[in-house]
């Protein structure tokens, strides 16, 4: 374990208030940094030096330098500008709300955009909404704005917009590296159930410069995708939809993807294209992805929920391999979050929950909002459980919900 840093003793110093009595405040703030994260907002109450403390940079600086702190799960159930998202810790359970993203007065109804962390900071980016302003006004337009969380000062900060607008696109963060790619897209809103455009641009945000650079597109439109990286050298873009056909010449119907392709960074971002993952008629799309980081880093596992089975993706035969089924499945498959904390698959689904429009007008549907979690543990296959309550005023939609984890 390193020394503090002279800017880390320096901010200690400035606590006039002992932190505990009979310690130096040096040693008393490396103590109370590892002291879960969702408790420091009960624990202000506690002293005049505590409150001054656990609102401070100084605590995040230390507990990313000295705690290896656990994955916390950020959930923004609704629009983030006028819904509060929450952090949820696992292992305590506990439930800590951030304040709702700056509001623009101009456009309301955001979805389908992507929540990613870097660091102690929480990146929102992209969407589709309606704008006031644009017409006719019942038509969804895609988002480029990009916001960031900071927890250090615990406020929004509005970052430079993306080249291209988009929502519903691949998204991940390139490890060791302040830099975060983006892929395809399109203006799709969760009201209309297969609308809206769809696109084929890439875009790298370098978060030290805030500034957005386009690379070579996606080989074809592809929107509704999932993106993710393998080490530092290839960022993989798996599923979604390109073009669409319809029904009895009026009802549109998405075309979904079968295949991946691959951005290799080494080789001038060029990208490569990898055959179907399924046979014709074996499941009708990609199910939810999540990414495991392995013993070997550059290697992570790659898993898929579909339905009630959990399965796991082999590179060299390019197929997807049942892992396991879910011991409690779902009544609605599709309002299932899937998720990967600290080397552990959680689906996240609501028991006893509004199945009925009576039930949702009955003053106990919050007593009947149950939060059930059932935890994979991939090496040991292993199942668990946990349950929790929600502190939503509302029934979460895992359909509409975005997530994301973050260490704290």
């Amino acid at each position: 374990m390193r020394p503090i840093s002279s800017f880390e003793e320096v901010e200690i110093q400035t606590l006039t208030l002992t932190l505990i009595p009979g310690l130096p405040n040096d040693l008393g703030a490396l103590i109370l940094a590892f002291i879960p994260y969702s408790h420091h907002s009960r624990l202000k109450s506690t002293c005049k030096s505590w409150k001054r403390f656990f609102s401070s940079k100084t605590l995040i600086s230390i507990r990313q330098n000295y705690v290896l702190p656990p994955h916390l799960l950020c959930i923004f159930p609704q629009d983030p500008s006028i819904s509060s998202p929450y952090l949820f810790d696992p292992k305590n359970l506990c439930w800590f709300p951030l304040p709702p993203m700056p509001c623009n007065p101009h456009v309301y109804g955001l979805c389908n955009f992507i929540s990613v962390s870097v660091g102690p900071h929480l990146y929102v980016l992209g969407g589709s909404l309606f704008d006031t302003r644009s017409f006719p006004l019942d038509r969804p337009s895609p988002s480029s704005s990009a916001f960031r969380f900071d927890f250090m000062t615990f406020s929004w900060d509005s970052l430079s917009p993306m080249i291209t607008p988009r929502g519903s696109f691949a998204c991940a963060a390139l490890p060791d590296s302040n830099k975060i790619m983006v892929a395809g897209g399109g203006s799709r809103h969760t009201m209309f159930g297969a609308a809206g455009s769809r696109m084929s641009s890439v875009e790298m945000y370098d978060i030290g410069k805030d500034e957005w650079v386009a690379l070579d597109g996606l080989p074809r439109f592809r929107a509704g995708c999932v993106g993710f990286f393998l080490g530092r050298r290839e960022f993989w873009v798996m599923g979604g939809y390109g073009e669409s056909r319809t029904v009895s010449g009026v009802f549109p119907v998405d075309e979904y993807y079968r295949d991946a392709v691959v951005m290799e960074l080494k080789n001038g971002g060029k990208w490569r294209e990898l055959g179907d993952m399924w046979e014709e008629g074996e499941r009708r799309r990609l199910g939810k992805i999540v990414v495991v980081e392995s013993e070997r880093q550059d290697v992570p596992e790659i898993f898929m929920l579909d339905k009630s089975e959990i399965s796991r993706y082999d590179m060299t035969s390019n197929r997807w391999i049942k892992e396991t089924s879910v011991p409690k499945k779902a009544s609605d498959d599709s309002s299932v979050g899937f998720v990967s904390l600290d080397g552990e698959l959680h689906l996240l689904t609501l028991v006893n929950g509004n199945d009925s429009p009576e039930s949702r007008r009955s003053r106990q549907h919050k007593r009947l909002a149950t939060l059930l979690i059932q935890i994979y543990h991939p090496r040991k296959r292993t199942w668990r459980s946990l349950v929790t309550k929600p502190p939503f005023h509302h029934p979460i939609d895992f359909k509409t919900a975005v997530m994301c984890t973050i260490r704290l």
